[in-house]
């Protein structure tokens, strides 16, 4: 029976409880937002000025659509990070498909921004909705993580609806999956949150495109995985 991933998780306890996922706060677990981001050049921060300063024109007259959130906010941060890049490929309204451990149920969705090598997805939420709408949006990105064909890496997202963006990490142990999320940054408040959020980008396209399907160790740059408790 397939079912749509909106209609069957539609709130944290119903994610973890179907995917058998814990969420860990071991700083240690997600440490890819905070530690070793690279350096921003000047052009780098002078193009984020100018494309906040358009969102935040923009913004003024009201709440956006996702589509303009995309075009204003989400696309110009992946061109910078490099997602538009090889050798990552970027499919956008990618269909879903998740068939769930001992049970029948087929969840299908689809995700607004979906970026290759399997490893970071891109959630794009309207600004209509409250900030609260990046929390509610995290049932779903979970659940689009564990899309991936590949499992035993670790997999990130980006939830954003152009004012707020919180960064998602979801990775497994010995015996569980685990799965933490990073602060929130408020590009409304200052240059200084997107250039943080465009280098915790940069870094996840760093690590992601060393990574290789049969490789028996992470690359550099992502944090060890721990043994589940």
């Amino acid at each position: 029976m397939s079912v749509a991933i909106t209609e069957a998780i539609t709130t944290l306890a119903e994610a973890e409880q179907r995917f058998q996922l814990t969420r860990t706060e071991d700083e240690a677990f997600f440490c890819e937002w905070s530690q070793s981001l690279p350096s921003l050049t000047e052009k780098e921060k002078t193009d984020l000025t100018a494309m906040r300063r358009r969102y935040l024109y923009q913004r003024s007259e009201g709440h956006l659509l996702e589509g303009t959130i995309t075009l204003l906010f989400a696309s110009p941060l992946l061109t910078i990070a490099g997602f538009y890049d090889p050798p990552f490929r970027v499919r956008a309204e990618k269909a879903v498909q998740l068939n769930l451990e001992d049970s029948e149920e087929v969840l299908q969705g689809r995700l607004d921004v979906l970026v290759l090598k399997n490893q970071l997805w891109v959630v794009i939420l309207e600004s209509k909705k409250t900030a609260l709408s990046i929390w509610s949006a995290l049932p779903q990105t979970l659940a689009d993580l564990m899309t991936n064909p590949h499992p035993k890496l670790p997999r990130f997202g980006m939830m954003t609806n152009g004012d707020d963006s919180v960064f998602v990490k979801l990775a497994p142990s010995d015996t569980q999956r685990q799965y933490n999320f990073s602060r929130v940054f408020a590009a409304l408040t200052s240059d200084q949150e997107t250039y943080r959020i465009l280098q915790i980008l940069q870094h996840i396209a760093r690590i992601t495109g060393k990574a290789e399907q049969k490789q028996p160790a992470l690359p550099d740059g992502y944090c060890p995985l721990r043994k589940g408790k």
